[in-house]
């Protein structure tokens, strides 16, 4: 084939892709009946059959027309409702599916009435052999409604039942059952508290709630290819002045969502934060919505960014309730950096015991982007219950002669099963507060010493005292769930130790996976490393800072609660633990995101945030090996603007202390830059940075490995599992920055975002094929590890120092300095 024949190919296949974007869905089966209608009835382009047009359709003990006489359609914007069928019996249509699948079933119901039936009285329930679409059904008076339901059909017939009530009887204006497109609902969403994938979308019956268009008009079914409406969002919003209204033209591309999905209208309008102008807004958009309690919902976003004018110019957050559903939501990672393309995302929420579900936006927790977020569609459906209804209660049918012990058997059923719950829910409580108890008996350890008022910490009487660093927080967690997430502090569920305590692996009530750090009363850290770690976590929030999700003050105990990191330390993955090589790619994102939360610490707020402890046990790995700086117990604010450094004791780990801070005890973001250019050299030797067993010109890193950079030979050095894999340019450039951050005076080194500015350009020196690289082209989002992984989260103790000095020892050599520091408790 020559490159014209080619090239003509391509172009077909590119008006074929557009006029398959352009002509939308066609049903293989499309039943529109105008049910009590003599004949057919025009809406749009859709044509409604008159139910008695095919006697096989329709099964009911009573030929029932009704008739209003009246002119509808400029009322209700349609004539579908001037006429009607009544059942005053159990009656049902049939209709022959001719493609299984999920389909569309629109029930249409206005209340009038006629000769002796006054329908706004009915009451009746509306099923198919599967599931209870409507149970003990009443229609309010005068308001015509059309209840959507979406249910998948396997047989060849669908048969649509319905049941008056007792002394009732049942109506319908007109129906619709209508293929709808395989990749309309698909089998996989995400869930929310606890977050994980759901499956099983297509067992399941959907009603829809409430389908909204953002920022834009109502669509009507004639401008909807899949005869949908979409109501405005204004009457939803809660605080109407926080949000405004954005248009905007849509980039249907093929492979991603059609206007089957929603149309142009929908993605090419959209609700957004109204931040006017300020950099420091800090507010939800929230919209509210009325549900029925007792269910589950698939809850559907649409986005499409008519709002940035670069791609991944903003990041935000999605909640439900006040659940996280997605947090630092970047559309541009999801649509190949593409603006003005659709998207959506598929929540499945917990059964709901509240009558209303809140849809909140807000700005994301990345440093540096404008406060902003935006919505254009949404969907809320309800998912059928256990016992496969949608109608939130059972119904029981009208009576027929010989029915009454039926009814009574039912009565009896229901009854016993009532009982029977209650004594559950009796004895779950009993043990329950059984378990309770033993654990708050349990004496698995020695607490703190509490004579004399000496003890390591006082408990809740002292945050509620003068110091508020706890005192405004939501995160106190009682110790009994802490109890219950270690499994009363297992031994074999320890994850790490440091110098404060050891590191559990725990799992909360809800199944969040947490890392709780327990401290330990032999320990010469307490009290205000404590305080200093749950002010540093409340006080900041970023993508590479490591969360605090809450802390323990009771019985003397000083517990913190941390995000659970699946990959554990960088250091396990450099020597020390079985945990996987990582690639220098790899290691330059992790370098990269642990210079990101630095940099964030130092410039993120009035006053610099100085770590004092970097190194890298305090770099965690997520699930994705995106790096997160953690342990704040030795953080320090930094100087005032009129001041150089500020002064204070000298504290942090051995290997990595800044000789500088430690001679002058004069403390500077500089002095964070020196632990971290250690820790770039430990990245690229992968071995420890104080090893005594080595030869003594050796046994420090940092002097060991100056000396090969300053003689232009570092590649002597550098990991084996890294030779041959990097490029001349990016090992010279990575050499010269961490020889930077080393400099012998803090004035000489670099900032933290000159240190990240020379990362990012270091890893596009690498960027070109290295042959035989396999996570050539990784990226954050690197697949999953094996379970092992899990377990090496600071598998090893960690040795550090703390020292404090007394004197100013500039001029002493690094050697001199190192040699006196003789005390390594771990942290």
């Amino acid at each position: 084939m020559g490159i014209r024949e080619l090239s003509l190919l391509i172009w077909v296949s590119s008006i074929f892709s557009l006029v398959h974007l352009s002509i939308g869905f066609v049903p293989v089966d499309n039943y529109l009946i105008d049910c009590g209608s003599p004949t057919n009835t025009s809406v749009g382009d859709r044509v409604f059959l008159p139910d008695n047009s095919d006697s096989r359709t329709l099964s009911t003990p009573n030929n029932i027309l009704a008739d209003t006489n009246l002119n509808l359609t400029s009322t209700f914007g349609s004539p579908l409702y001037r006429t009607a069928r009544i059942f005053n019996g159990t009656s049902s249509y049939t209709f022959r599916i001719q493609k299984s699948g999920r389909h569309w079933i629109r029930l249409y119901f206005f209340p009038f009435v006629y000769n002796n039936y006054n329908m706004s009285t009915a009451s009746f329930s509306v099923s198919t052999p599967q599931f209870v679409l409507l149970s003990n059904f009443q229609p309010q008076d005068n308001s015509p409604v059309v209840k959507e339901f979406s249910v998948n059909i396997t047989s060849g017939n669908l048969i649509l039942t319905f049941t008056p009530s007792s002394n009732s009887f049942a109506f319908l204006n007109a129906l619709e059952v209508v293929s709808v497109p395989d990749e309309l609902i698909t089998d996989d969403a995400q869930t929310i508290n606890p977050k994980g994938p759901f499956h099983g979308l297509t067992k399941q019956a959907l009603e829809t709630l409430w389908r909204v268009n953002m920022g834009g008009p109502m669509v009507t079914p004639l401008n909807d290819t899949l005869g949908r409406t979409w109501v405005p969002d204004q009457e939803f919003l809660l605080q109407k002045n926080l949000a405004k209204r954005k248009t905007g033209t849509v980039k249907y591309v093929p492979g991603g969502p059609t206007q089957d999905i929603a149309p142009d209208t929908v993605y090419g309008s959209a609700t957004e934060m109204n931040s006017a102008g300020d950099p420091n807004s800090n507010f939800n958009v929230t919209w509210g919505f009325n549900v029925d309690p007792g269910f589950q919902y698939l809850v559907r976003f649409h986005f499409c960014d008519i709002v940035s004018t670069t791609a991944n110019q903003l990041t935000f957050n999605v909640y439900i309730n006040t659940w996280s559903a997605y947090e630092n939501l970047e559309l541009g990672t999801l649509t190949s950096n593409t603006l003005a393309t659709p998207y959506y995302l598929d929540y499945v929420t917990k059964q709901s015991d509240s009558a209303r579900l809140n849809i909140s936006i807000g700005s994301g927790t990345i440093a540096d982007t404008f406060p902003n977020a935006f919505l254009n569609g949404l969907e809320i459906m309800k998912m059928n219950d256990s016992t496969s209804s949608l109608g939130g209660v059972p119904f029981i049918p009208s009576s027929k002669p010989g029915s009454k012990s039926k009814i009574v058997m039912i009565v009896g059923v229901v009854l016993g099963v009532i009982v029977a719950l209650i004594l559950a829910i009796v004895m779950l409580l009993f043990c329950r507060r059984r378990k309770m108890a033993r654990l708050q008996e349990a004496k698995s350890w020695v607490p703190f010493p509490t004579n004399g008022g000496n003890s390591y910490t006082t408990g809740r009487k002292f945050f509620n005292g003068t110091t508020n660093t706890a005192s405004n927080l939501g995160y106190r967690v009682p110790l009994v769930a802490l109890q219950d997430a270690t499994n009363n502090f297992d031994e074999s569920w320890v994850i790490g130790v440091g110098g404060f305590g050891k590191v559990y692996k725990g799992v909360l009530v809800d199944g969040t996976k947490v890392a709780v750090k327990r401290g330990n009363p032999q320990s010469q850290q307490g009290l205000a490393e404590f305080l200093t770690e749950i002010e540093m976590l409340s006080r900041f929030r970023h993508r590479h800072l490591v969360s605090l999700i809450g802390y323990c003050d009771e019985r003397n105990e000083m517990i913190l609660v941390y995000e659970y990191m699946e990959n554990g330390t960088l250091k396990s993955h450099l020597y020390g633990s079985d945990s996987p090589t990582l690639s220098w790619k790899q290691r330059l994102e992790i370098c990269i995101g642990s210079a990101r939360g630095l940099h964030y610490l130092h410039t993120g707020s009035e006053k610099a945030i100085i770590h004092r402890d970097v190194k890298s046990a305090n770099i965690l790995l997520d699930e994705n090996l995106m790096a997160k700086v953690a342990d704040f117990g030795l953080s320090k604010a930094g100087p005032e603007l009129d001041q150089t450094h500020v002064s204070t004791a000298v504290k942090g780990s051995f290997g990595y202390l800044d000789p500088e801070y430690f001679r002058r005890q004069q403390l500077t973001e500089k002095s964070d830059v020196y632990s971290f250019g250690v820790v770039l050299f430990e990245v690229l030797c992968a071995r420890p940075v104080i090893d005594p067993s080595l030869p003594r010109e050796k046994v420090n890193l940092a002097e060991w490995a100056m000396k090969w950079q300053k003689s232009g030979q570092l590649d002597q050095i550098i990991d084996p599992n890294l030779v041959g894999k990097i490029r001349p340019d990016s090992l010279r450039k990575f050499g010269e920055t961490a020889e930077k951050c080393l400099s012998e005076y803090g004035v000489d080194r670099p900032s933290m975002g000159d240190v990240l500015w020379n990362l990012e350009y270091i890893l596009q020196l690498q960027e070109a094929v290295i042959p035989n690289d396999p996570d050539e082209n990784s990226t954050n989002q690197i697949g999953e590890l094996s379970p092992e992984v899990v377990n090496n989260v600071e598998s090893t103790t960690v040795t550090a120092m703390q020292v404090d000095v007394g004197d100013d020892l500039s001029g002493v050599s690094m050697s001199r300095v190192f040699s006196q520091m003789v005390k390594a408790e771990g942290r």
